[in-house]
């Protein structure tokens, strides 16, 4: 297995994603750094960067993300449709709703967010504000179908049960951890996967697994996340030895080859959560391996040999491409970046202060497929 040598670590900057944002939240889409008014917001931006501002708040304090985070929980109540149970998605440059429900990854996206207002906001104003939200929106989670805003539910979820004991929350997280993990079972050998594509956002999968084994103190579950990221991990890896994402320009249909470009930032991320989660689970060091390549895909250790992190400004390029980065500079690519590089920091530390017995080294094709 090719080592992977460590890229440094940033200090917080939060200069372009202060600059897609306005009184109302962050811009969806952006042309270059500049934000693109054009698209307006949309809420599962607008949740993702309050999950950036509890990560901030942790090393810069409370104060320095306060505005920030009242704005993003002031869009988040706007978007709930009490009337539907649903979030809304997106919105306008002057403010108007253009949807009735958002989509299924909308709404868990925004649950999420708010479970982790719940369970980490140090202001205790907001993080009851999160929970009043929470509770209203959690009960059309139980109706979603898509794996993706199920996962998320499930971390959802278990965030809110970092919080404190919570009865809906454990009964949600039990009802779907079986639909997620079932989805699993009796696949075929060569394509341990749920679904005919993989499209985006696939780690997603495996984390939630493992976060509802360990909250469930279920093995088998969790085994199955272990799996299922072992295989993803394995397939995503080039003749290099580098990351190799699943490219969206045409995705990986089960029996061809996987599209190599365009990758996502989103991607990159998913990777690095699920193998921070893994690593807890098991204290396997395949998964401190499997994270640094992820972090190593945004400062250039990729296809191109390019970073798509601009760590000088906390932005991020919106792929990468055939030719290189995408110069454009939107909120999802940014927010997935500043994610990735706070996880990765407290994966360091974690990693360096542990004393957990490390297992063997990384399986063979045959072994995850086993």
């Amino acid at each position: 297995m090719r080592s992977v040598a460590e890229q440094p670590l940033y200090p917080v900057c939060r200069i372009h994603i202060d600059e897609l944002g306005d009184a109302i939240g962050v811009w969806q889409h952006a042309i270059g750094s500049r934000p693109n008014r054009e698209f307006g917001y949309c809420t599962d931006d607008v949740a993702r960067a309050l999950e950036v501002d509890i990560l901030h708040s942790s090393i810069l304090g409370w104060a320095a993300v306060e505005a920030s985070a009242a704005r993003s929980m002031a869009f988040l109540r706007d978007a709930f449709n009490a009337g539907r149970g649903r979030f809304r998605n997106f919105r306008s440059a002057d403010g108007e709703w253009l949807d009735e429900i958002g989509s299924e990854d909308c709404h868990a996206r925004a649950l999420l967010a708010l479970g982790i207002a719940m369970a980490d906001a140090s202001d205790p104003t907001l993080a009851g504000e999160a929970r009043r939200l929470f509770r209203e929106a959690l009960p059309a989670a139980r109706d979603l179908t898509g794996l993706r805003p199920i996962a998320a539910v499930l971390l959802a979820c278990d965030a809110a049960l970092r919080a404190g004991p919570d009865g809906d929350s454990s009964a949600t997280l039990a009802a779907l951890s079986g639909r997620l993990s079932g989805a699993f079972m009796e696949l075929a050998a060569d394509w341990p996967w749920p679904e005919p594509v993989v499209t985006y956002e696939n780690a997603l999968l495996p984390l939630a697994l493992i976060a509802a084994g360990r909250r469930l103190d279920d093995a088998h579950m969790r085994r199955i996340g272990c799996q299922v990221l072992d295989w993803l991990t394995l397939a995503q890896t080039g003749d290099s030895g580098r990351l190799s994402l699943v490219g969206n320009a045409s995705w990986w249909c089960r029996g061809e080859t996987p599209a190599r470009f365009d990758q996502q930032p989103i991607d990159a991320a998913s990777l690095l959560l699920a193998a921070e989660a893994a690593y807890a689970a098991t204290g396997a060091k395949r998964y401190l391996h499997l994270a640094e390549m992820a972090y190593g895909w945004f400062l250039g250790d990729n296809d191109k040999n390019v970073p798509v992190a601009i760590p000088e400004t906390g932005g991020c390029h919106d792929g990468l491409t055939p030719n290189g980065v995408n110069l454009n500079q939107g909120a999802e690519s940014t927010l997935m970046w500043l994610i990735a590089l706070e996880h990765i920091r407290r994966l360091r530390a974690a990693s360096r202060s542990s004393e957990v017995a490390i297992p063997g080294p990384t399986p063979s094709v045959s072994q995850v497929l086993s």
